[in-house]
Order: structure tokens, then C-alpha cells, then sequence
């Protein structure tokens, strides 16, 4: 027996269309798979909101000439152990460097890492994806 459950839905005609545009821009290959996206995508939100637990990478450019801003990022990073899985370091360029920050842990824990990394001075961008920490 087949772990896959089919259902109905009704939509409007116009709704429909707009729907099948996106997936085709999308290059879904059926409806289906665009709506397990969205439902997927929804119950990562509600995690989030709720508190759960998730997985995610923040990824972040800073300019490393900035005064003492390297040990403070790293600082940070250590004080957020039980979050950080791993971090790749990229050199952009003479000044500039990328951070990719593999994280995991509670969704409180993750934001608060990415916010306290983010306001600190000669930090360019910073940006968090977050993933469900286990597949549904």
C-alpha cells in the first residue's frame, strides 16, 4: 500500500490559472509537487513561529578590515556553539570575505544569532534561510 494520499480541491477558475503560470515559470513538473512546496514551506513557518526546532545556513559579507570585527563574529559564533554546525569562510576579495554558517537548534537560537551577527558594524549583508530540521 502506497504512502501517497489523494484529495480534491476546489479553486477558481482564475486562481487555477495564476496557480499553473507560477509552476510553469517554476518548471514544476505537476501540480503536486508545487503544492507539497507550499505546504512544506508553511509547516517551516509554523515551526518557526512556534519555537520548534530547525536547520538552516546564514550567510553573510563583512569587510574584515573593520577593527576587531573578526574576533567578535567569531566570538559570537562560540558563544552560539550548540546552534553552529559548521561555517565556511570564502575571501571575496581584498576586503571583503563571505561567511557561510550552517546552523541548527531552535528557531529563537537561530534568529537570535543571525540578528546579534547582523547589527554588528562593517557587516554588509546578511541574509537566513531556514529549513524544516527533519524531512516531512
Amino acid at each position: 500500500m502506497s504512502d501517497l494520499y489523494r484529495f480534491g480541491v476546489s479553486l477558481e477558475k482564475t486562481l487555477i490559472e495564476a496557480f499553473d503560470r507560477h509552476i510553469e515559470a517554476q518548471n514544476y513538473k505537476s501540480r503536486s509537487e508545487a503544492i507539497r512546496d507550499l505546504i512544506r514551506e508553511e509547516l517551516i513557518r509554523k515551526e518557526w513561529r512556534e519555537g520548534g526546532t530547525v536547520a538552516g545556513a546564514i550567510v553573510m559579507t563583512y569587510d574584515h578590515h573593520k577593527r576587531e570585527l573578526v574576533s567578535v563574529l567569531l566570538d559570537i559564533q562560540h558563544d552560539f556553539q550548540d546552534t553552529v554546525i559548521s561555517t565556511q569562510h570564502v575571501h571575496l576579495d581584498h576586503h571583503n570575505c563571505l561567511e557561510i554558517i550552517a546552523v541548527k537548534g531552535k528557531a529563537s537560537d537561530v534568529e537570535k544569532l543571525a540578528t546579534t551577527l547582523k547589527v554588528q558594524v562593517g557587516v554588509k549583508h546578511l541574509s537566513l534561510s531556514i529549513s524544516a530540521s527533519s524531512a516531512e
